[in-house]
């Protein structure tokens, strides 16, 4: 029981993946995240070595689509599979085999694609797309947050009688660096959506400070210097 959504910036170019899932610690799983190259991801029923191969592929040059089709001749289980692939240029492919339990599915948007399984129902798959074209100037990760977000409040996981909470869930961003631009993730909390929300809003208060130790060492200020202006503001604000 999982849904996600791989989207693309078109104007920036970055790359980036939002999950969530009844399952624990799905961040630890999102290894087909590749700057300048593409996404891969399987769930459902997984089979985690096509990842990283879908990756290998698209940076050979391969289309989504062919890399989908010789996932299909080479695994003799591709049809518990649920598989989304996009690369840097927005070339999508999809697939949800009949072995997926529950209501499964994937639907394409504008330089995204949202899949799922085991949800309540189509409209899951609608509240993503919608969630992460709402804003398309914002940051991918909001833009993959608010995606997540509006799958979970269009119904998530589980029947129309019995919702299953999301317990775990990720963003991952990559943009030109060989390591991801956001890399944020909530392994086990009743709340994973709610929580990775959280996070993520933790997380980009911190964002420049830490990019300014990588980029120019020599003029980054003491991390006690930055909590304490940054607790200024939060007083202000609040």
């Amino acid at each position: 029981m999982t849904f996600s959504l791989i989207g693309r910036c078109a104007r920036t170019g970055r790359l980036g993946l939002g999950i969530t899932t009844y399952s624990l610690a799905v961040g630890g799983r999102c290894e087909g995240v590749a700057a300048n190259i593409g996404v891969c991801k399987t769930q459902a029923f997984p089979n985690r070595t096509n990842d990283p191969l879908g990756i290998k592929l698209l940076a050979q040059g391969y289309l989504p689509r062919r890399v989908m089709e010789m996932f299909a001749i080479n695994d003799t289980e591709h049809d518990y599979r649920q598989i989304a692939i996009m690369d840097r240029d927005g070339h999508i492919a999809a697939h949800t085999g009949p072995g997926c339990r529950g209501w499964a599915g994937h639907k394409e948007g504008k330089d995204c694609v949202a899949f799922g399984n085991g949800l309540v129902g189509p409209q899951v798959l609608d509240g993503m797309i919608a969630g992460f074209l709402e804003n398309p100037v914002d940051a991918l990760e909001y833009r993959l947050m608010r995606a997540i977000e509006g799958g979970r409040d269009a119904g998530g996981q589980g029947t129309p009688d019995a919702h299953r909470p999301e317990r775990s869930a990720a963003i991952k961003v990559v943009d030109r660096r060989d390591y991801p631009d956001v890399d944020v993730r909530v392994d086990v909390h009743p709340t994973a959506v709610t929580e990775l929300r959280r996070v993520l809003e933790e997380f980009k208060l911190y964002e420049d400070f830490y990019r300014g130790r990588d980029t120019d060492p020599s003029k980054a200020i003491p991390q006690d210097v930055f909590v304490k202006e940054l607790d200024a503001r939060r007083r202000v604000r609040a």
